[in-house]
């Protein structure tokens, strides 16, 4: 287990933004910009680094080795069945309590313009087979970030992660007034303990459609809670999230993207300065494969080889909104 003396902080710094980086879950602390409006961070974040060790909503952090939902905390991969420790039982979500968020990984910084993060995770961790080493650089160029998450194995085994940050780009409230478009005319159906399952679903006449982009409050008028993944296109951007004058431009070379507008955000520790963690204080919009393929093999597999290793590229990208 991490200690508070371990966490070590990065930031990186461009045209009108500092992003803070820890080694602690590669986590994504802040993202300070006064890009049309007043200094604030568009990311929910902890005050504290240390109150990161302890971190059950997984704010900014890279969660894997299998981000999203495994059905009964089980898969079959080569005749063998793993039985997973499940978090959210009888299931798996983003790996369990001792995901990768939670993980102290290596860090190296390149000045103030990148941050590379690299971790190893041996054979059996979090129930899963074989060693993987992970690598992530975070790069900020301007107003863009950069994702670029790759992991070698020596055996076949499940790999699926996603970066996790909370977005609000006034810095405080709520995302109800957030316009949102997302490049995707299909979802996964979700059953009602939101594991993914069956063929996809056409997003035609659907309220929850928002190619053509619309508010938050428009796909959901219950304030029920949004949490599935929509199926993208490969044109960018595949998502695309506006308020008060900002756009944040999301590019990814994923299937899928996560949409959770945070129904069960709640205060646990103290925020950064400006900010409520409260249901629906922030959105997250996570790029991955389709979650629970282990178990629907109609969906693309998620299984890398040591000839076949993973990789994801995400960039986010601020600009004034368009007219």
């Amino acid at each position: 287990m991490p200690a508070a003396a371990d966490i070590r902080a990065f930031t990186l710094t461009g045209a009108d933004s500092a992003v803070t980086v820890l080694n602690l879950g590669a986590v994504t602390q802040s993202w300070q910009t006064d890009l049309c409006g007043p200094s604030r961070s568009i990311v929910l974040g902890y005050r504290d680094p240390a109150s990161y060790l302890d971190n059950p909503q997984f704010l900014g952090g890279i969660v894997g080795r299998v981000a999203n939902r495994i059905t009964g905390a089980r898969f079959e991969l080569e005749g063998q069945v793993y039985q997973l420790p499940a978090n959210e039982p009888p299931h798996l979500l983003h790996s369990g309590a001792d995901g990768l968020q939670k993980r102290l990984w290596q860090a190296d910084a390149d000045g103030t313009r990148a941050v590379r993060l690299t971790l190893r995770s041996p054979d059996g961790d979090q129930g899963f087979p074989g060693t993987v080493d992970f690598e992530t650089t975070i790069s900020l160029d301007a107003n863009t970030l950069t994702y670029r998450m790759n992991a070698t194995v020596d055996r076949p085994t499940p790999i699926n992660l996603a970066q996790h940050s909370y977005y609000n780009l006034s810095g405080r409230g709520t995302i109800w007034d957030h316009h949102l478009r997302i490049n995707a005319n299909a979802l996964l159906p979700a059953d009602p303990e939101g594991i993914p399952r069956g063929p996809k679903l056409s997003l035609d006449g659907n309220t929850l459609d928002f190619q053509g982009g619309k508010l938050v409050r428009s796909a959901d008028p219950d304030k029920a809670g949004i949490d599935l993944n929509y199926c993208v296109d490969t044109s960018p951007p595949q998502a695309q999230l506006s308020q008060g004058g900002l756009t944040l431009n999301l590019t990814t070379d994923q299937l899928g993207v996560q949409l959770y507008t945070g129904r069960h955000l709640s205060p646990l520790a103290p925020p950064l300065d400006g900010q409520t963690h409260a249901p629906y204080g922030g959105l997250c919009l996570e790029p991955q494969g389709y979650p629970n393929a282990l178990n629907q093999p109609e969906y693309p597999s998620i299984v890398v080889t040591p000839d076949r290793p993973y990789a994801q590229t995400l960039t986010l990208s601020l600009a004034p909104e368009s007219p």
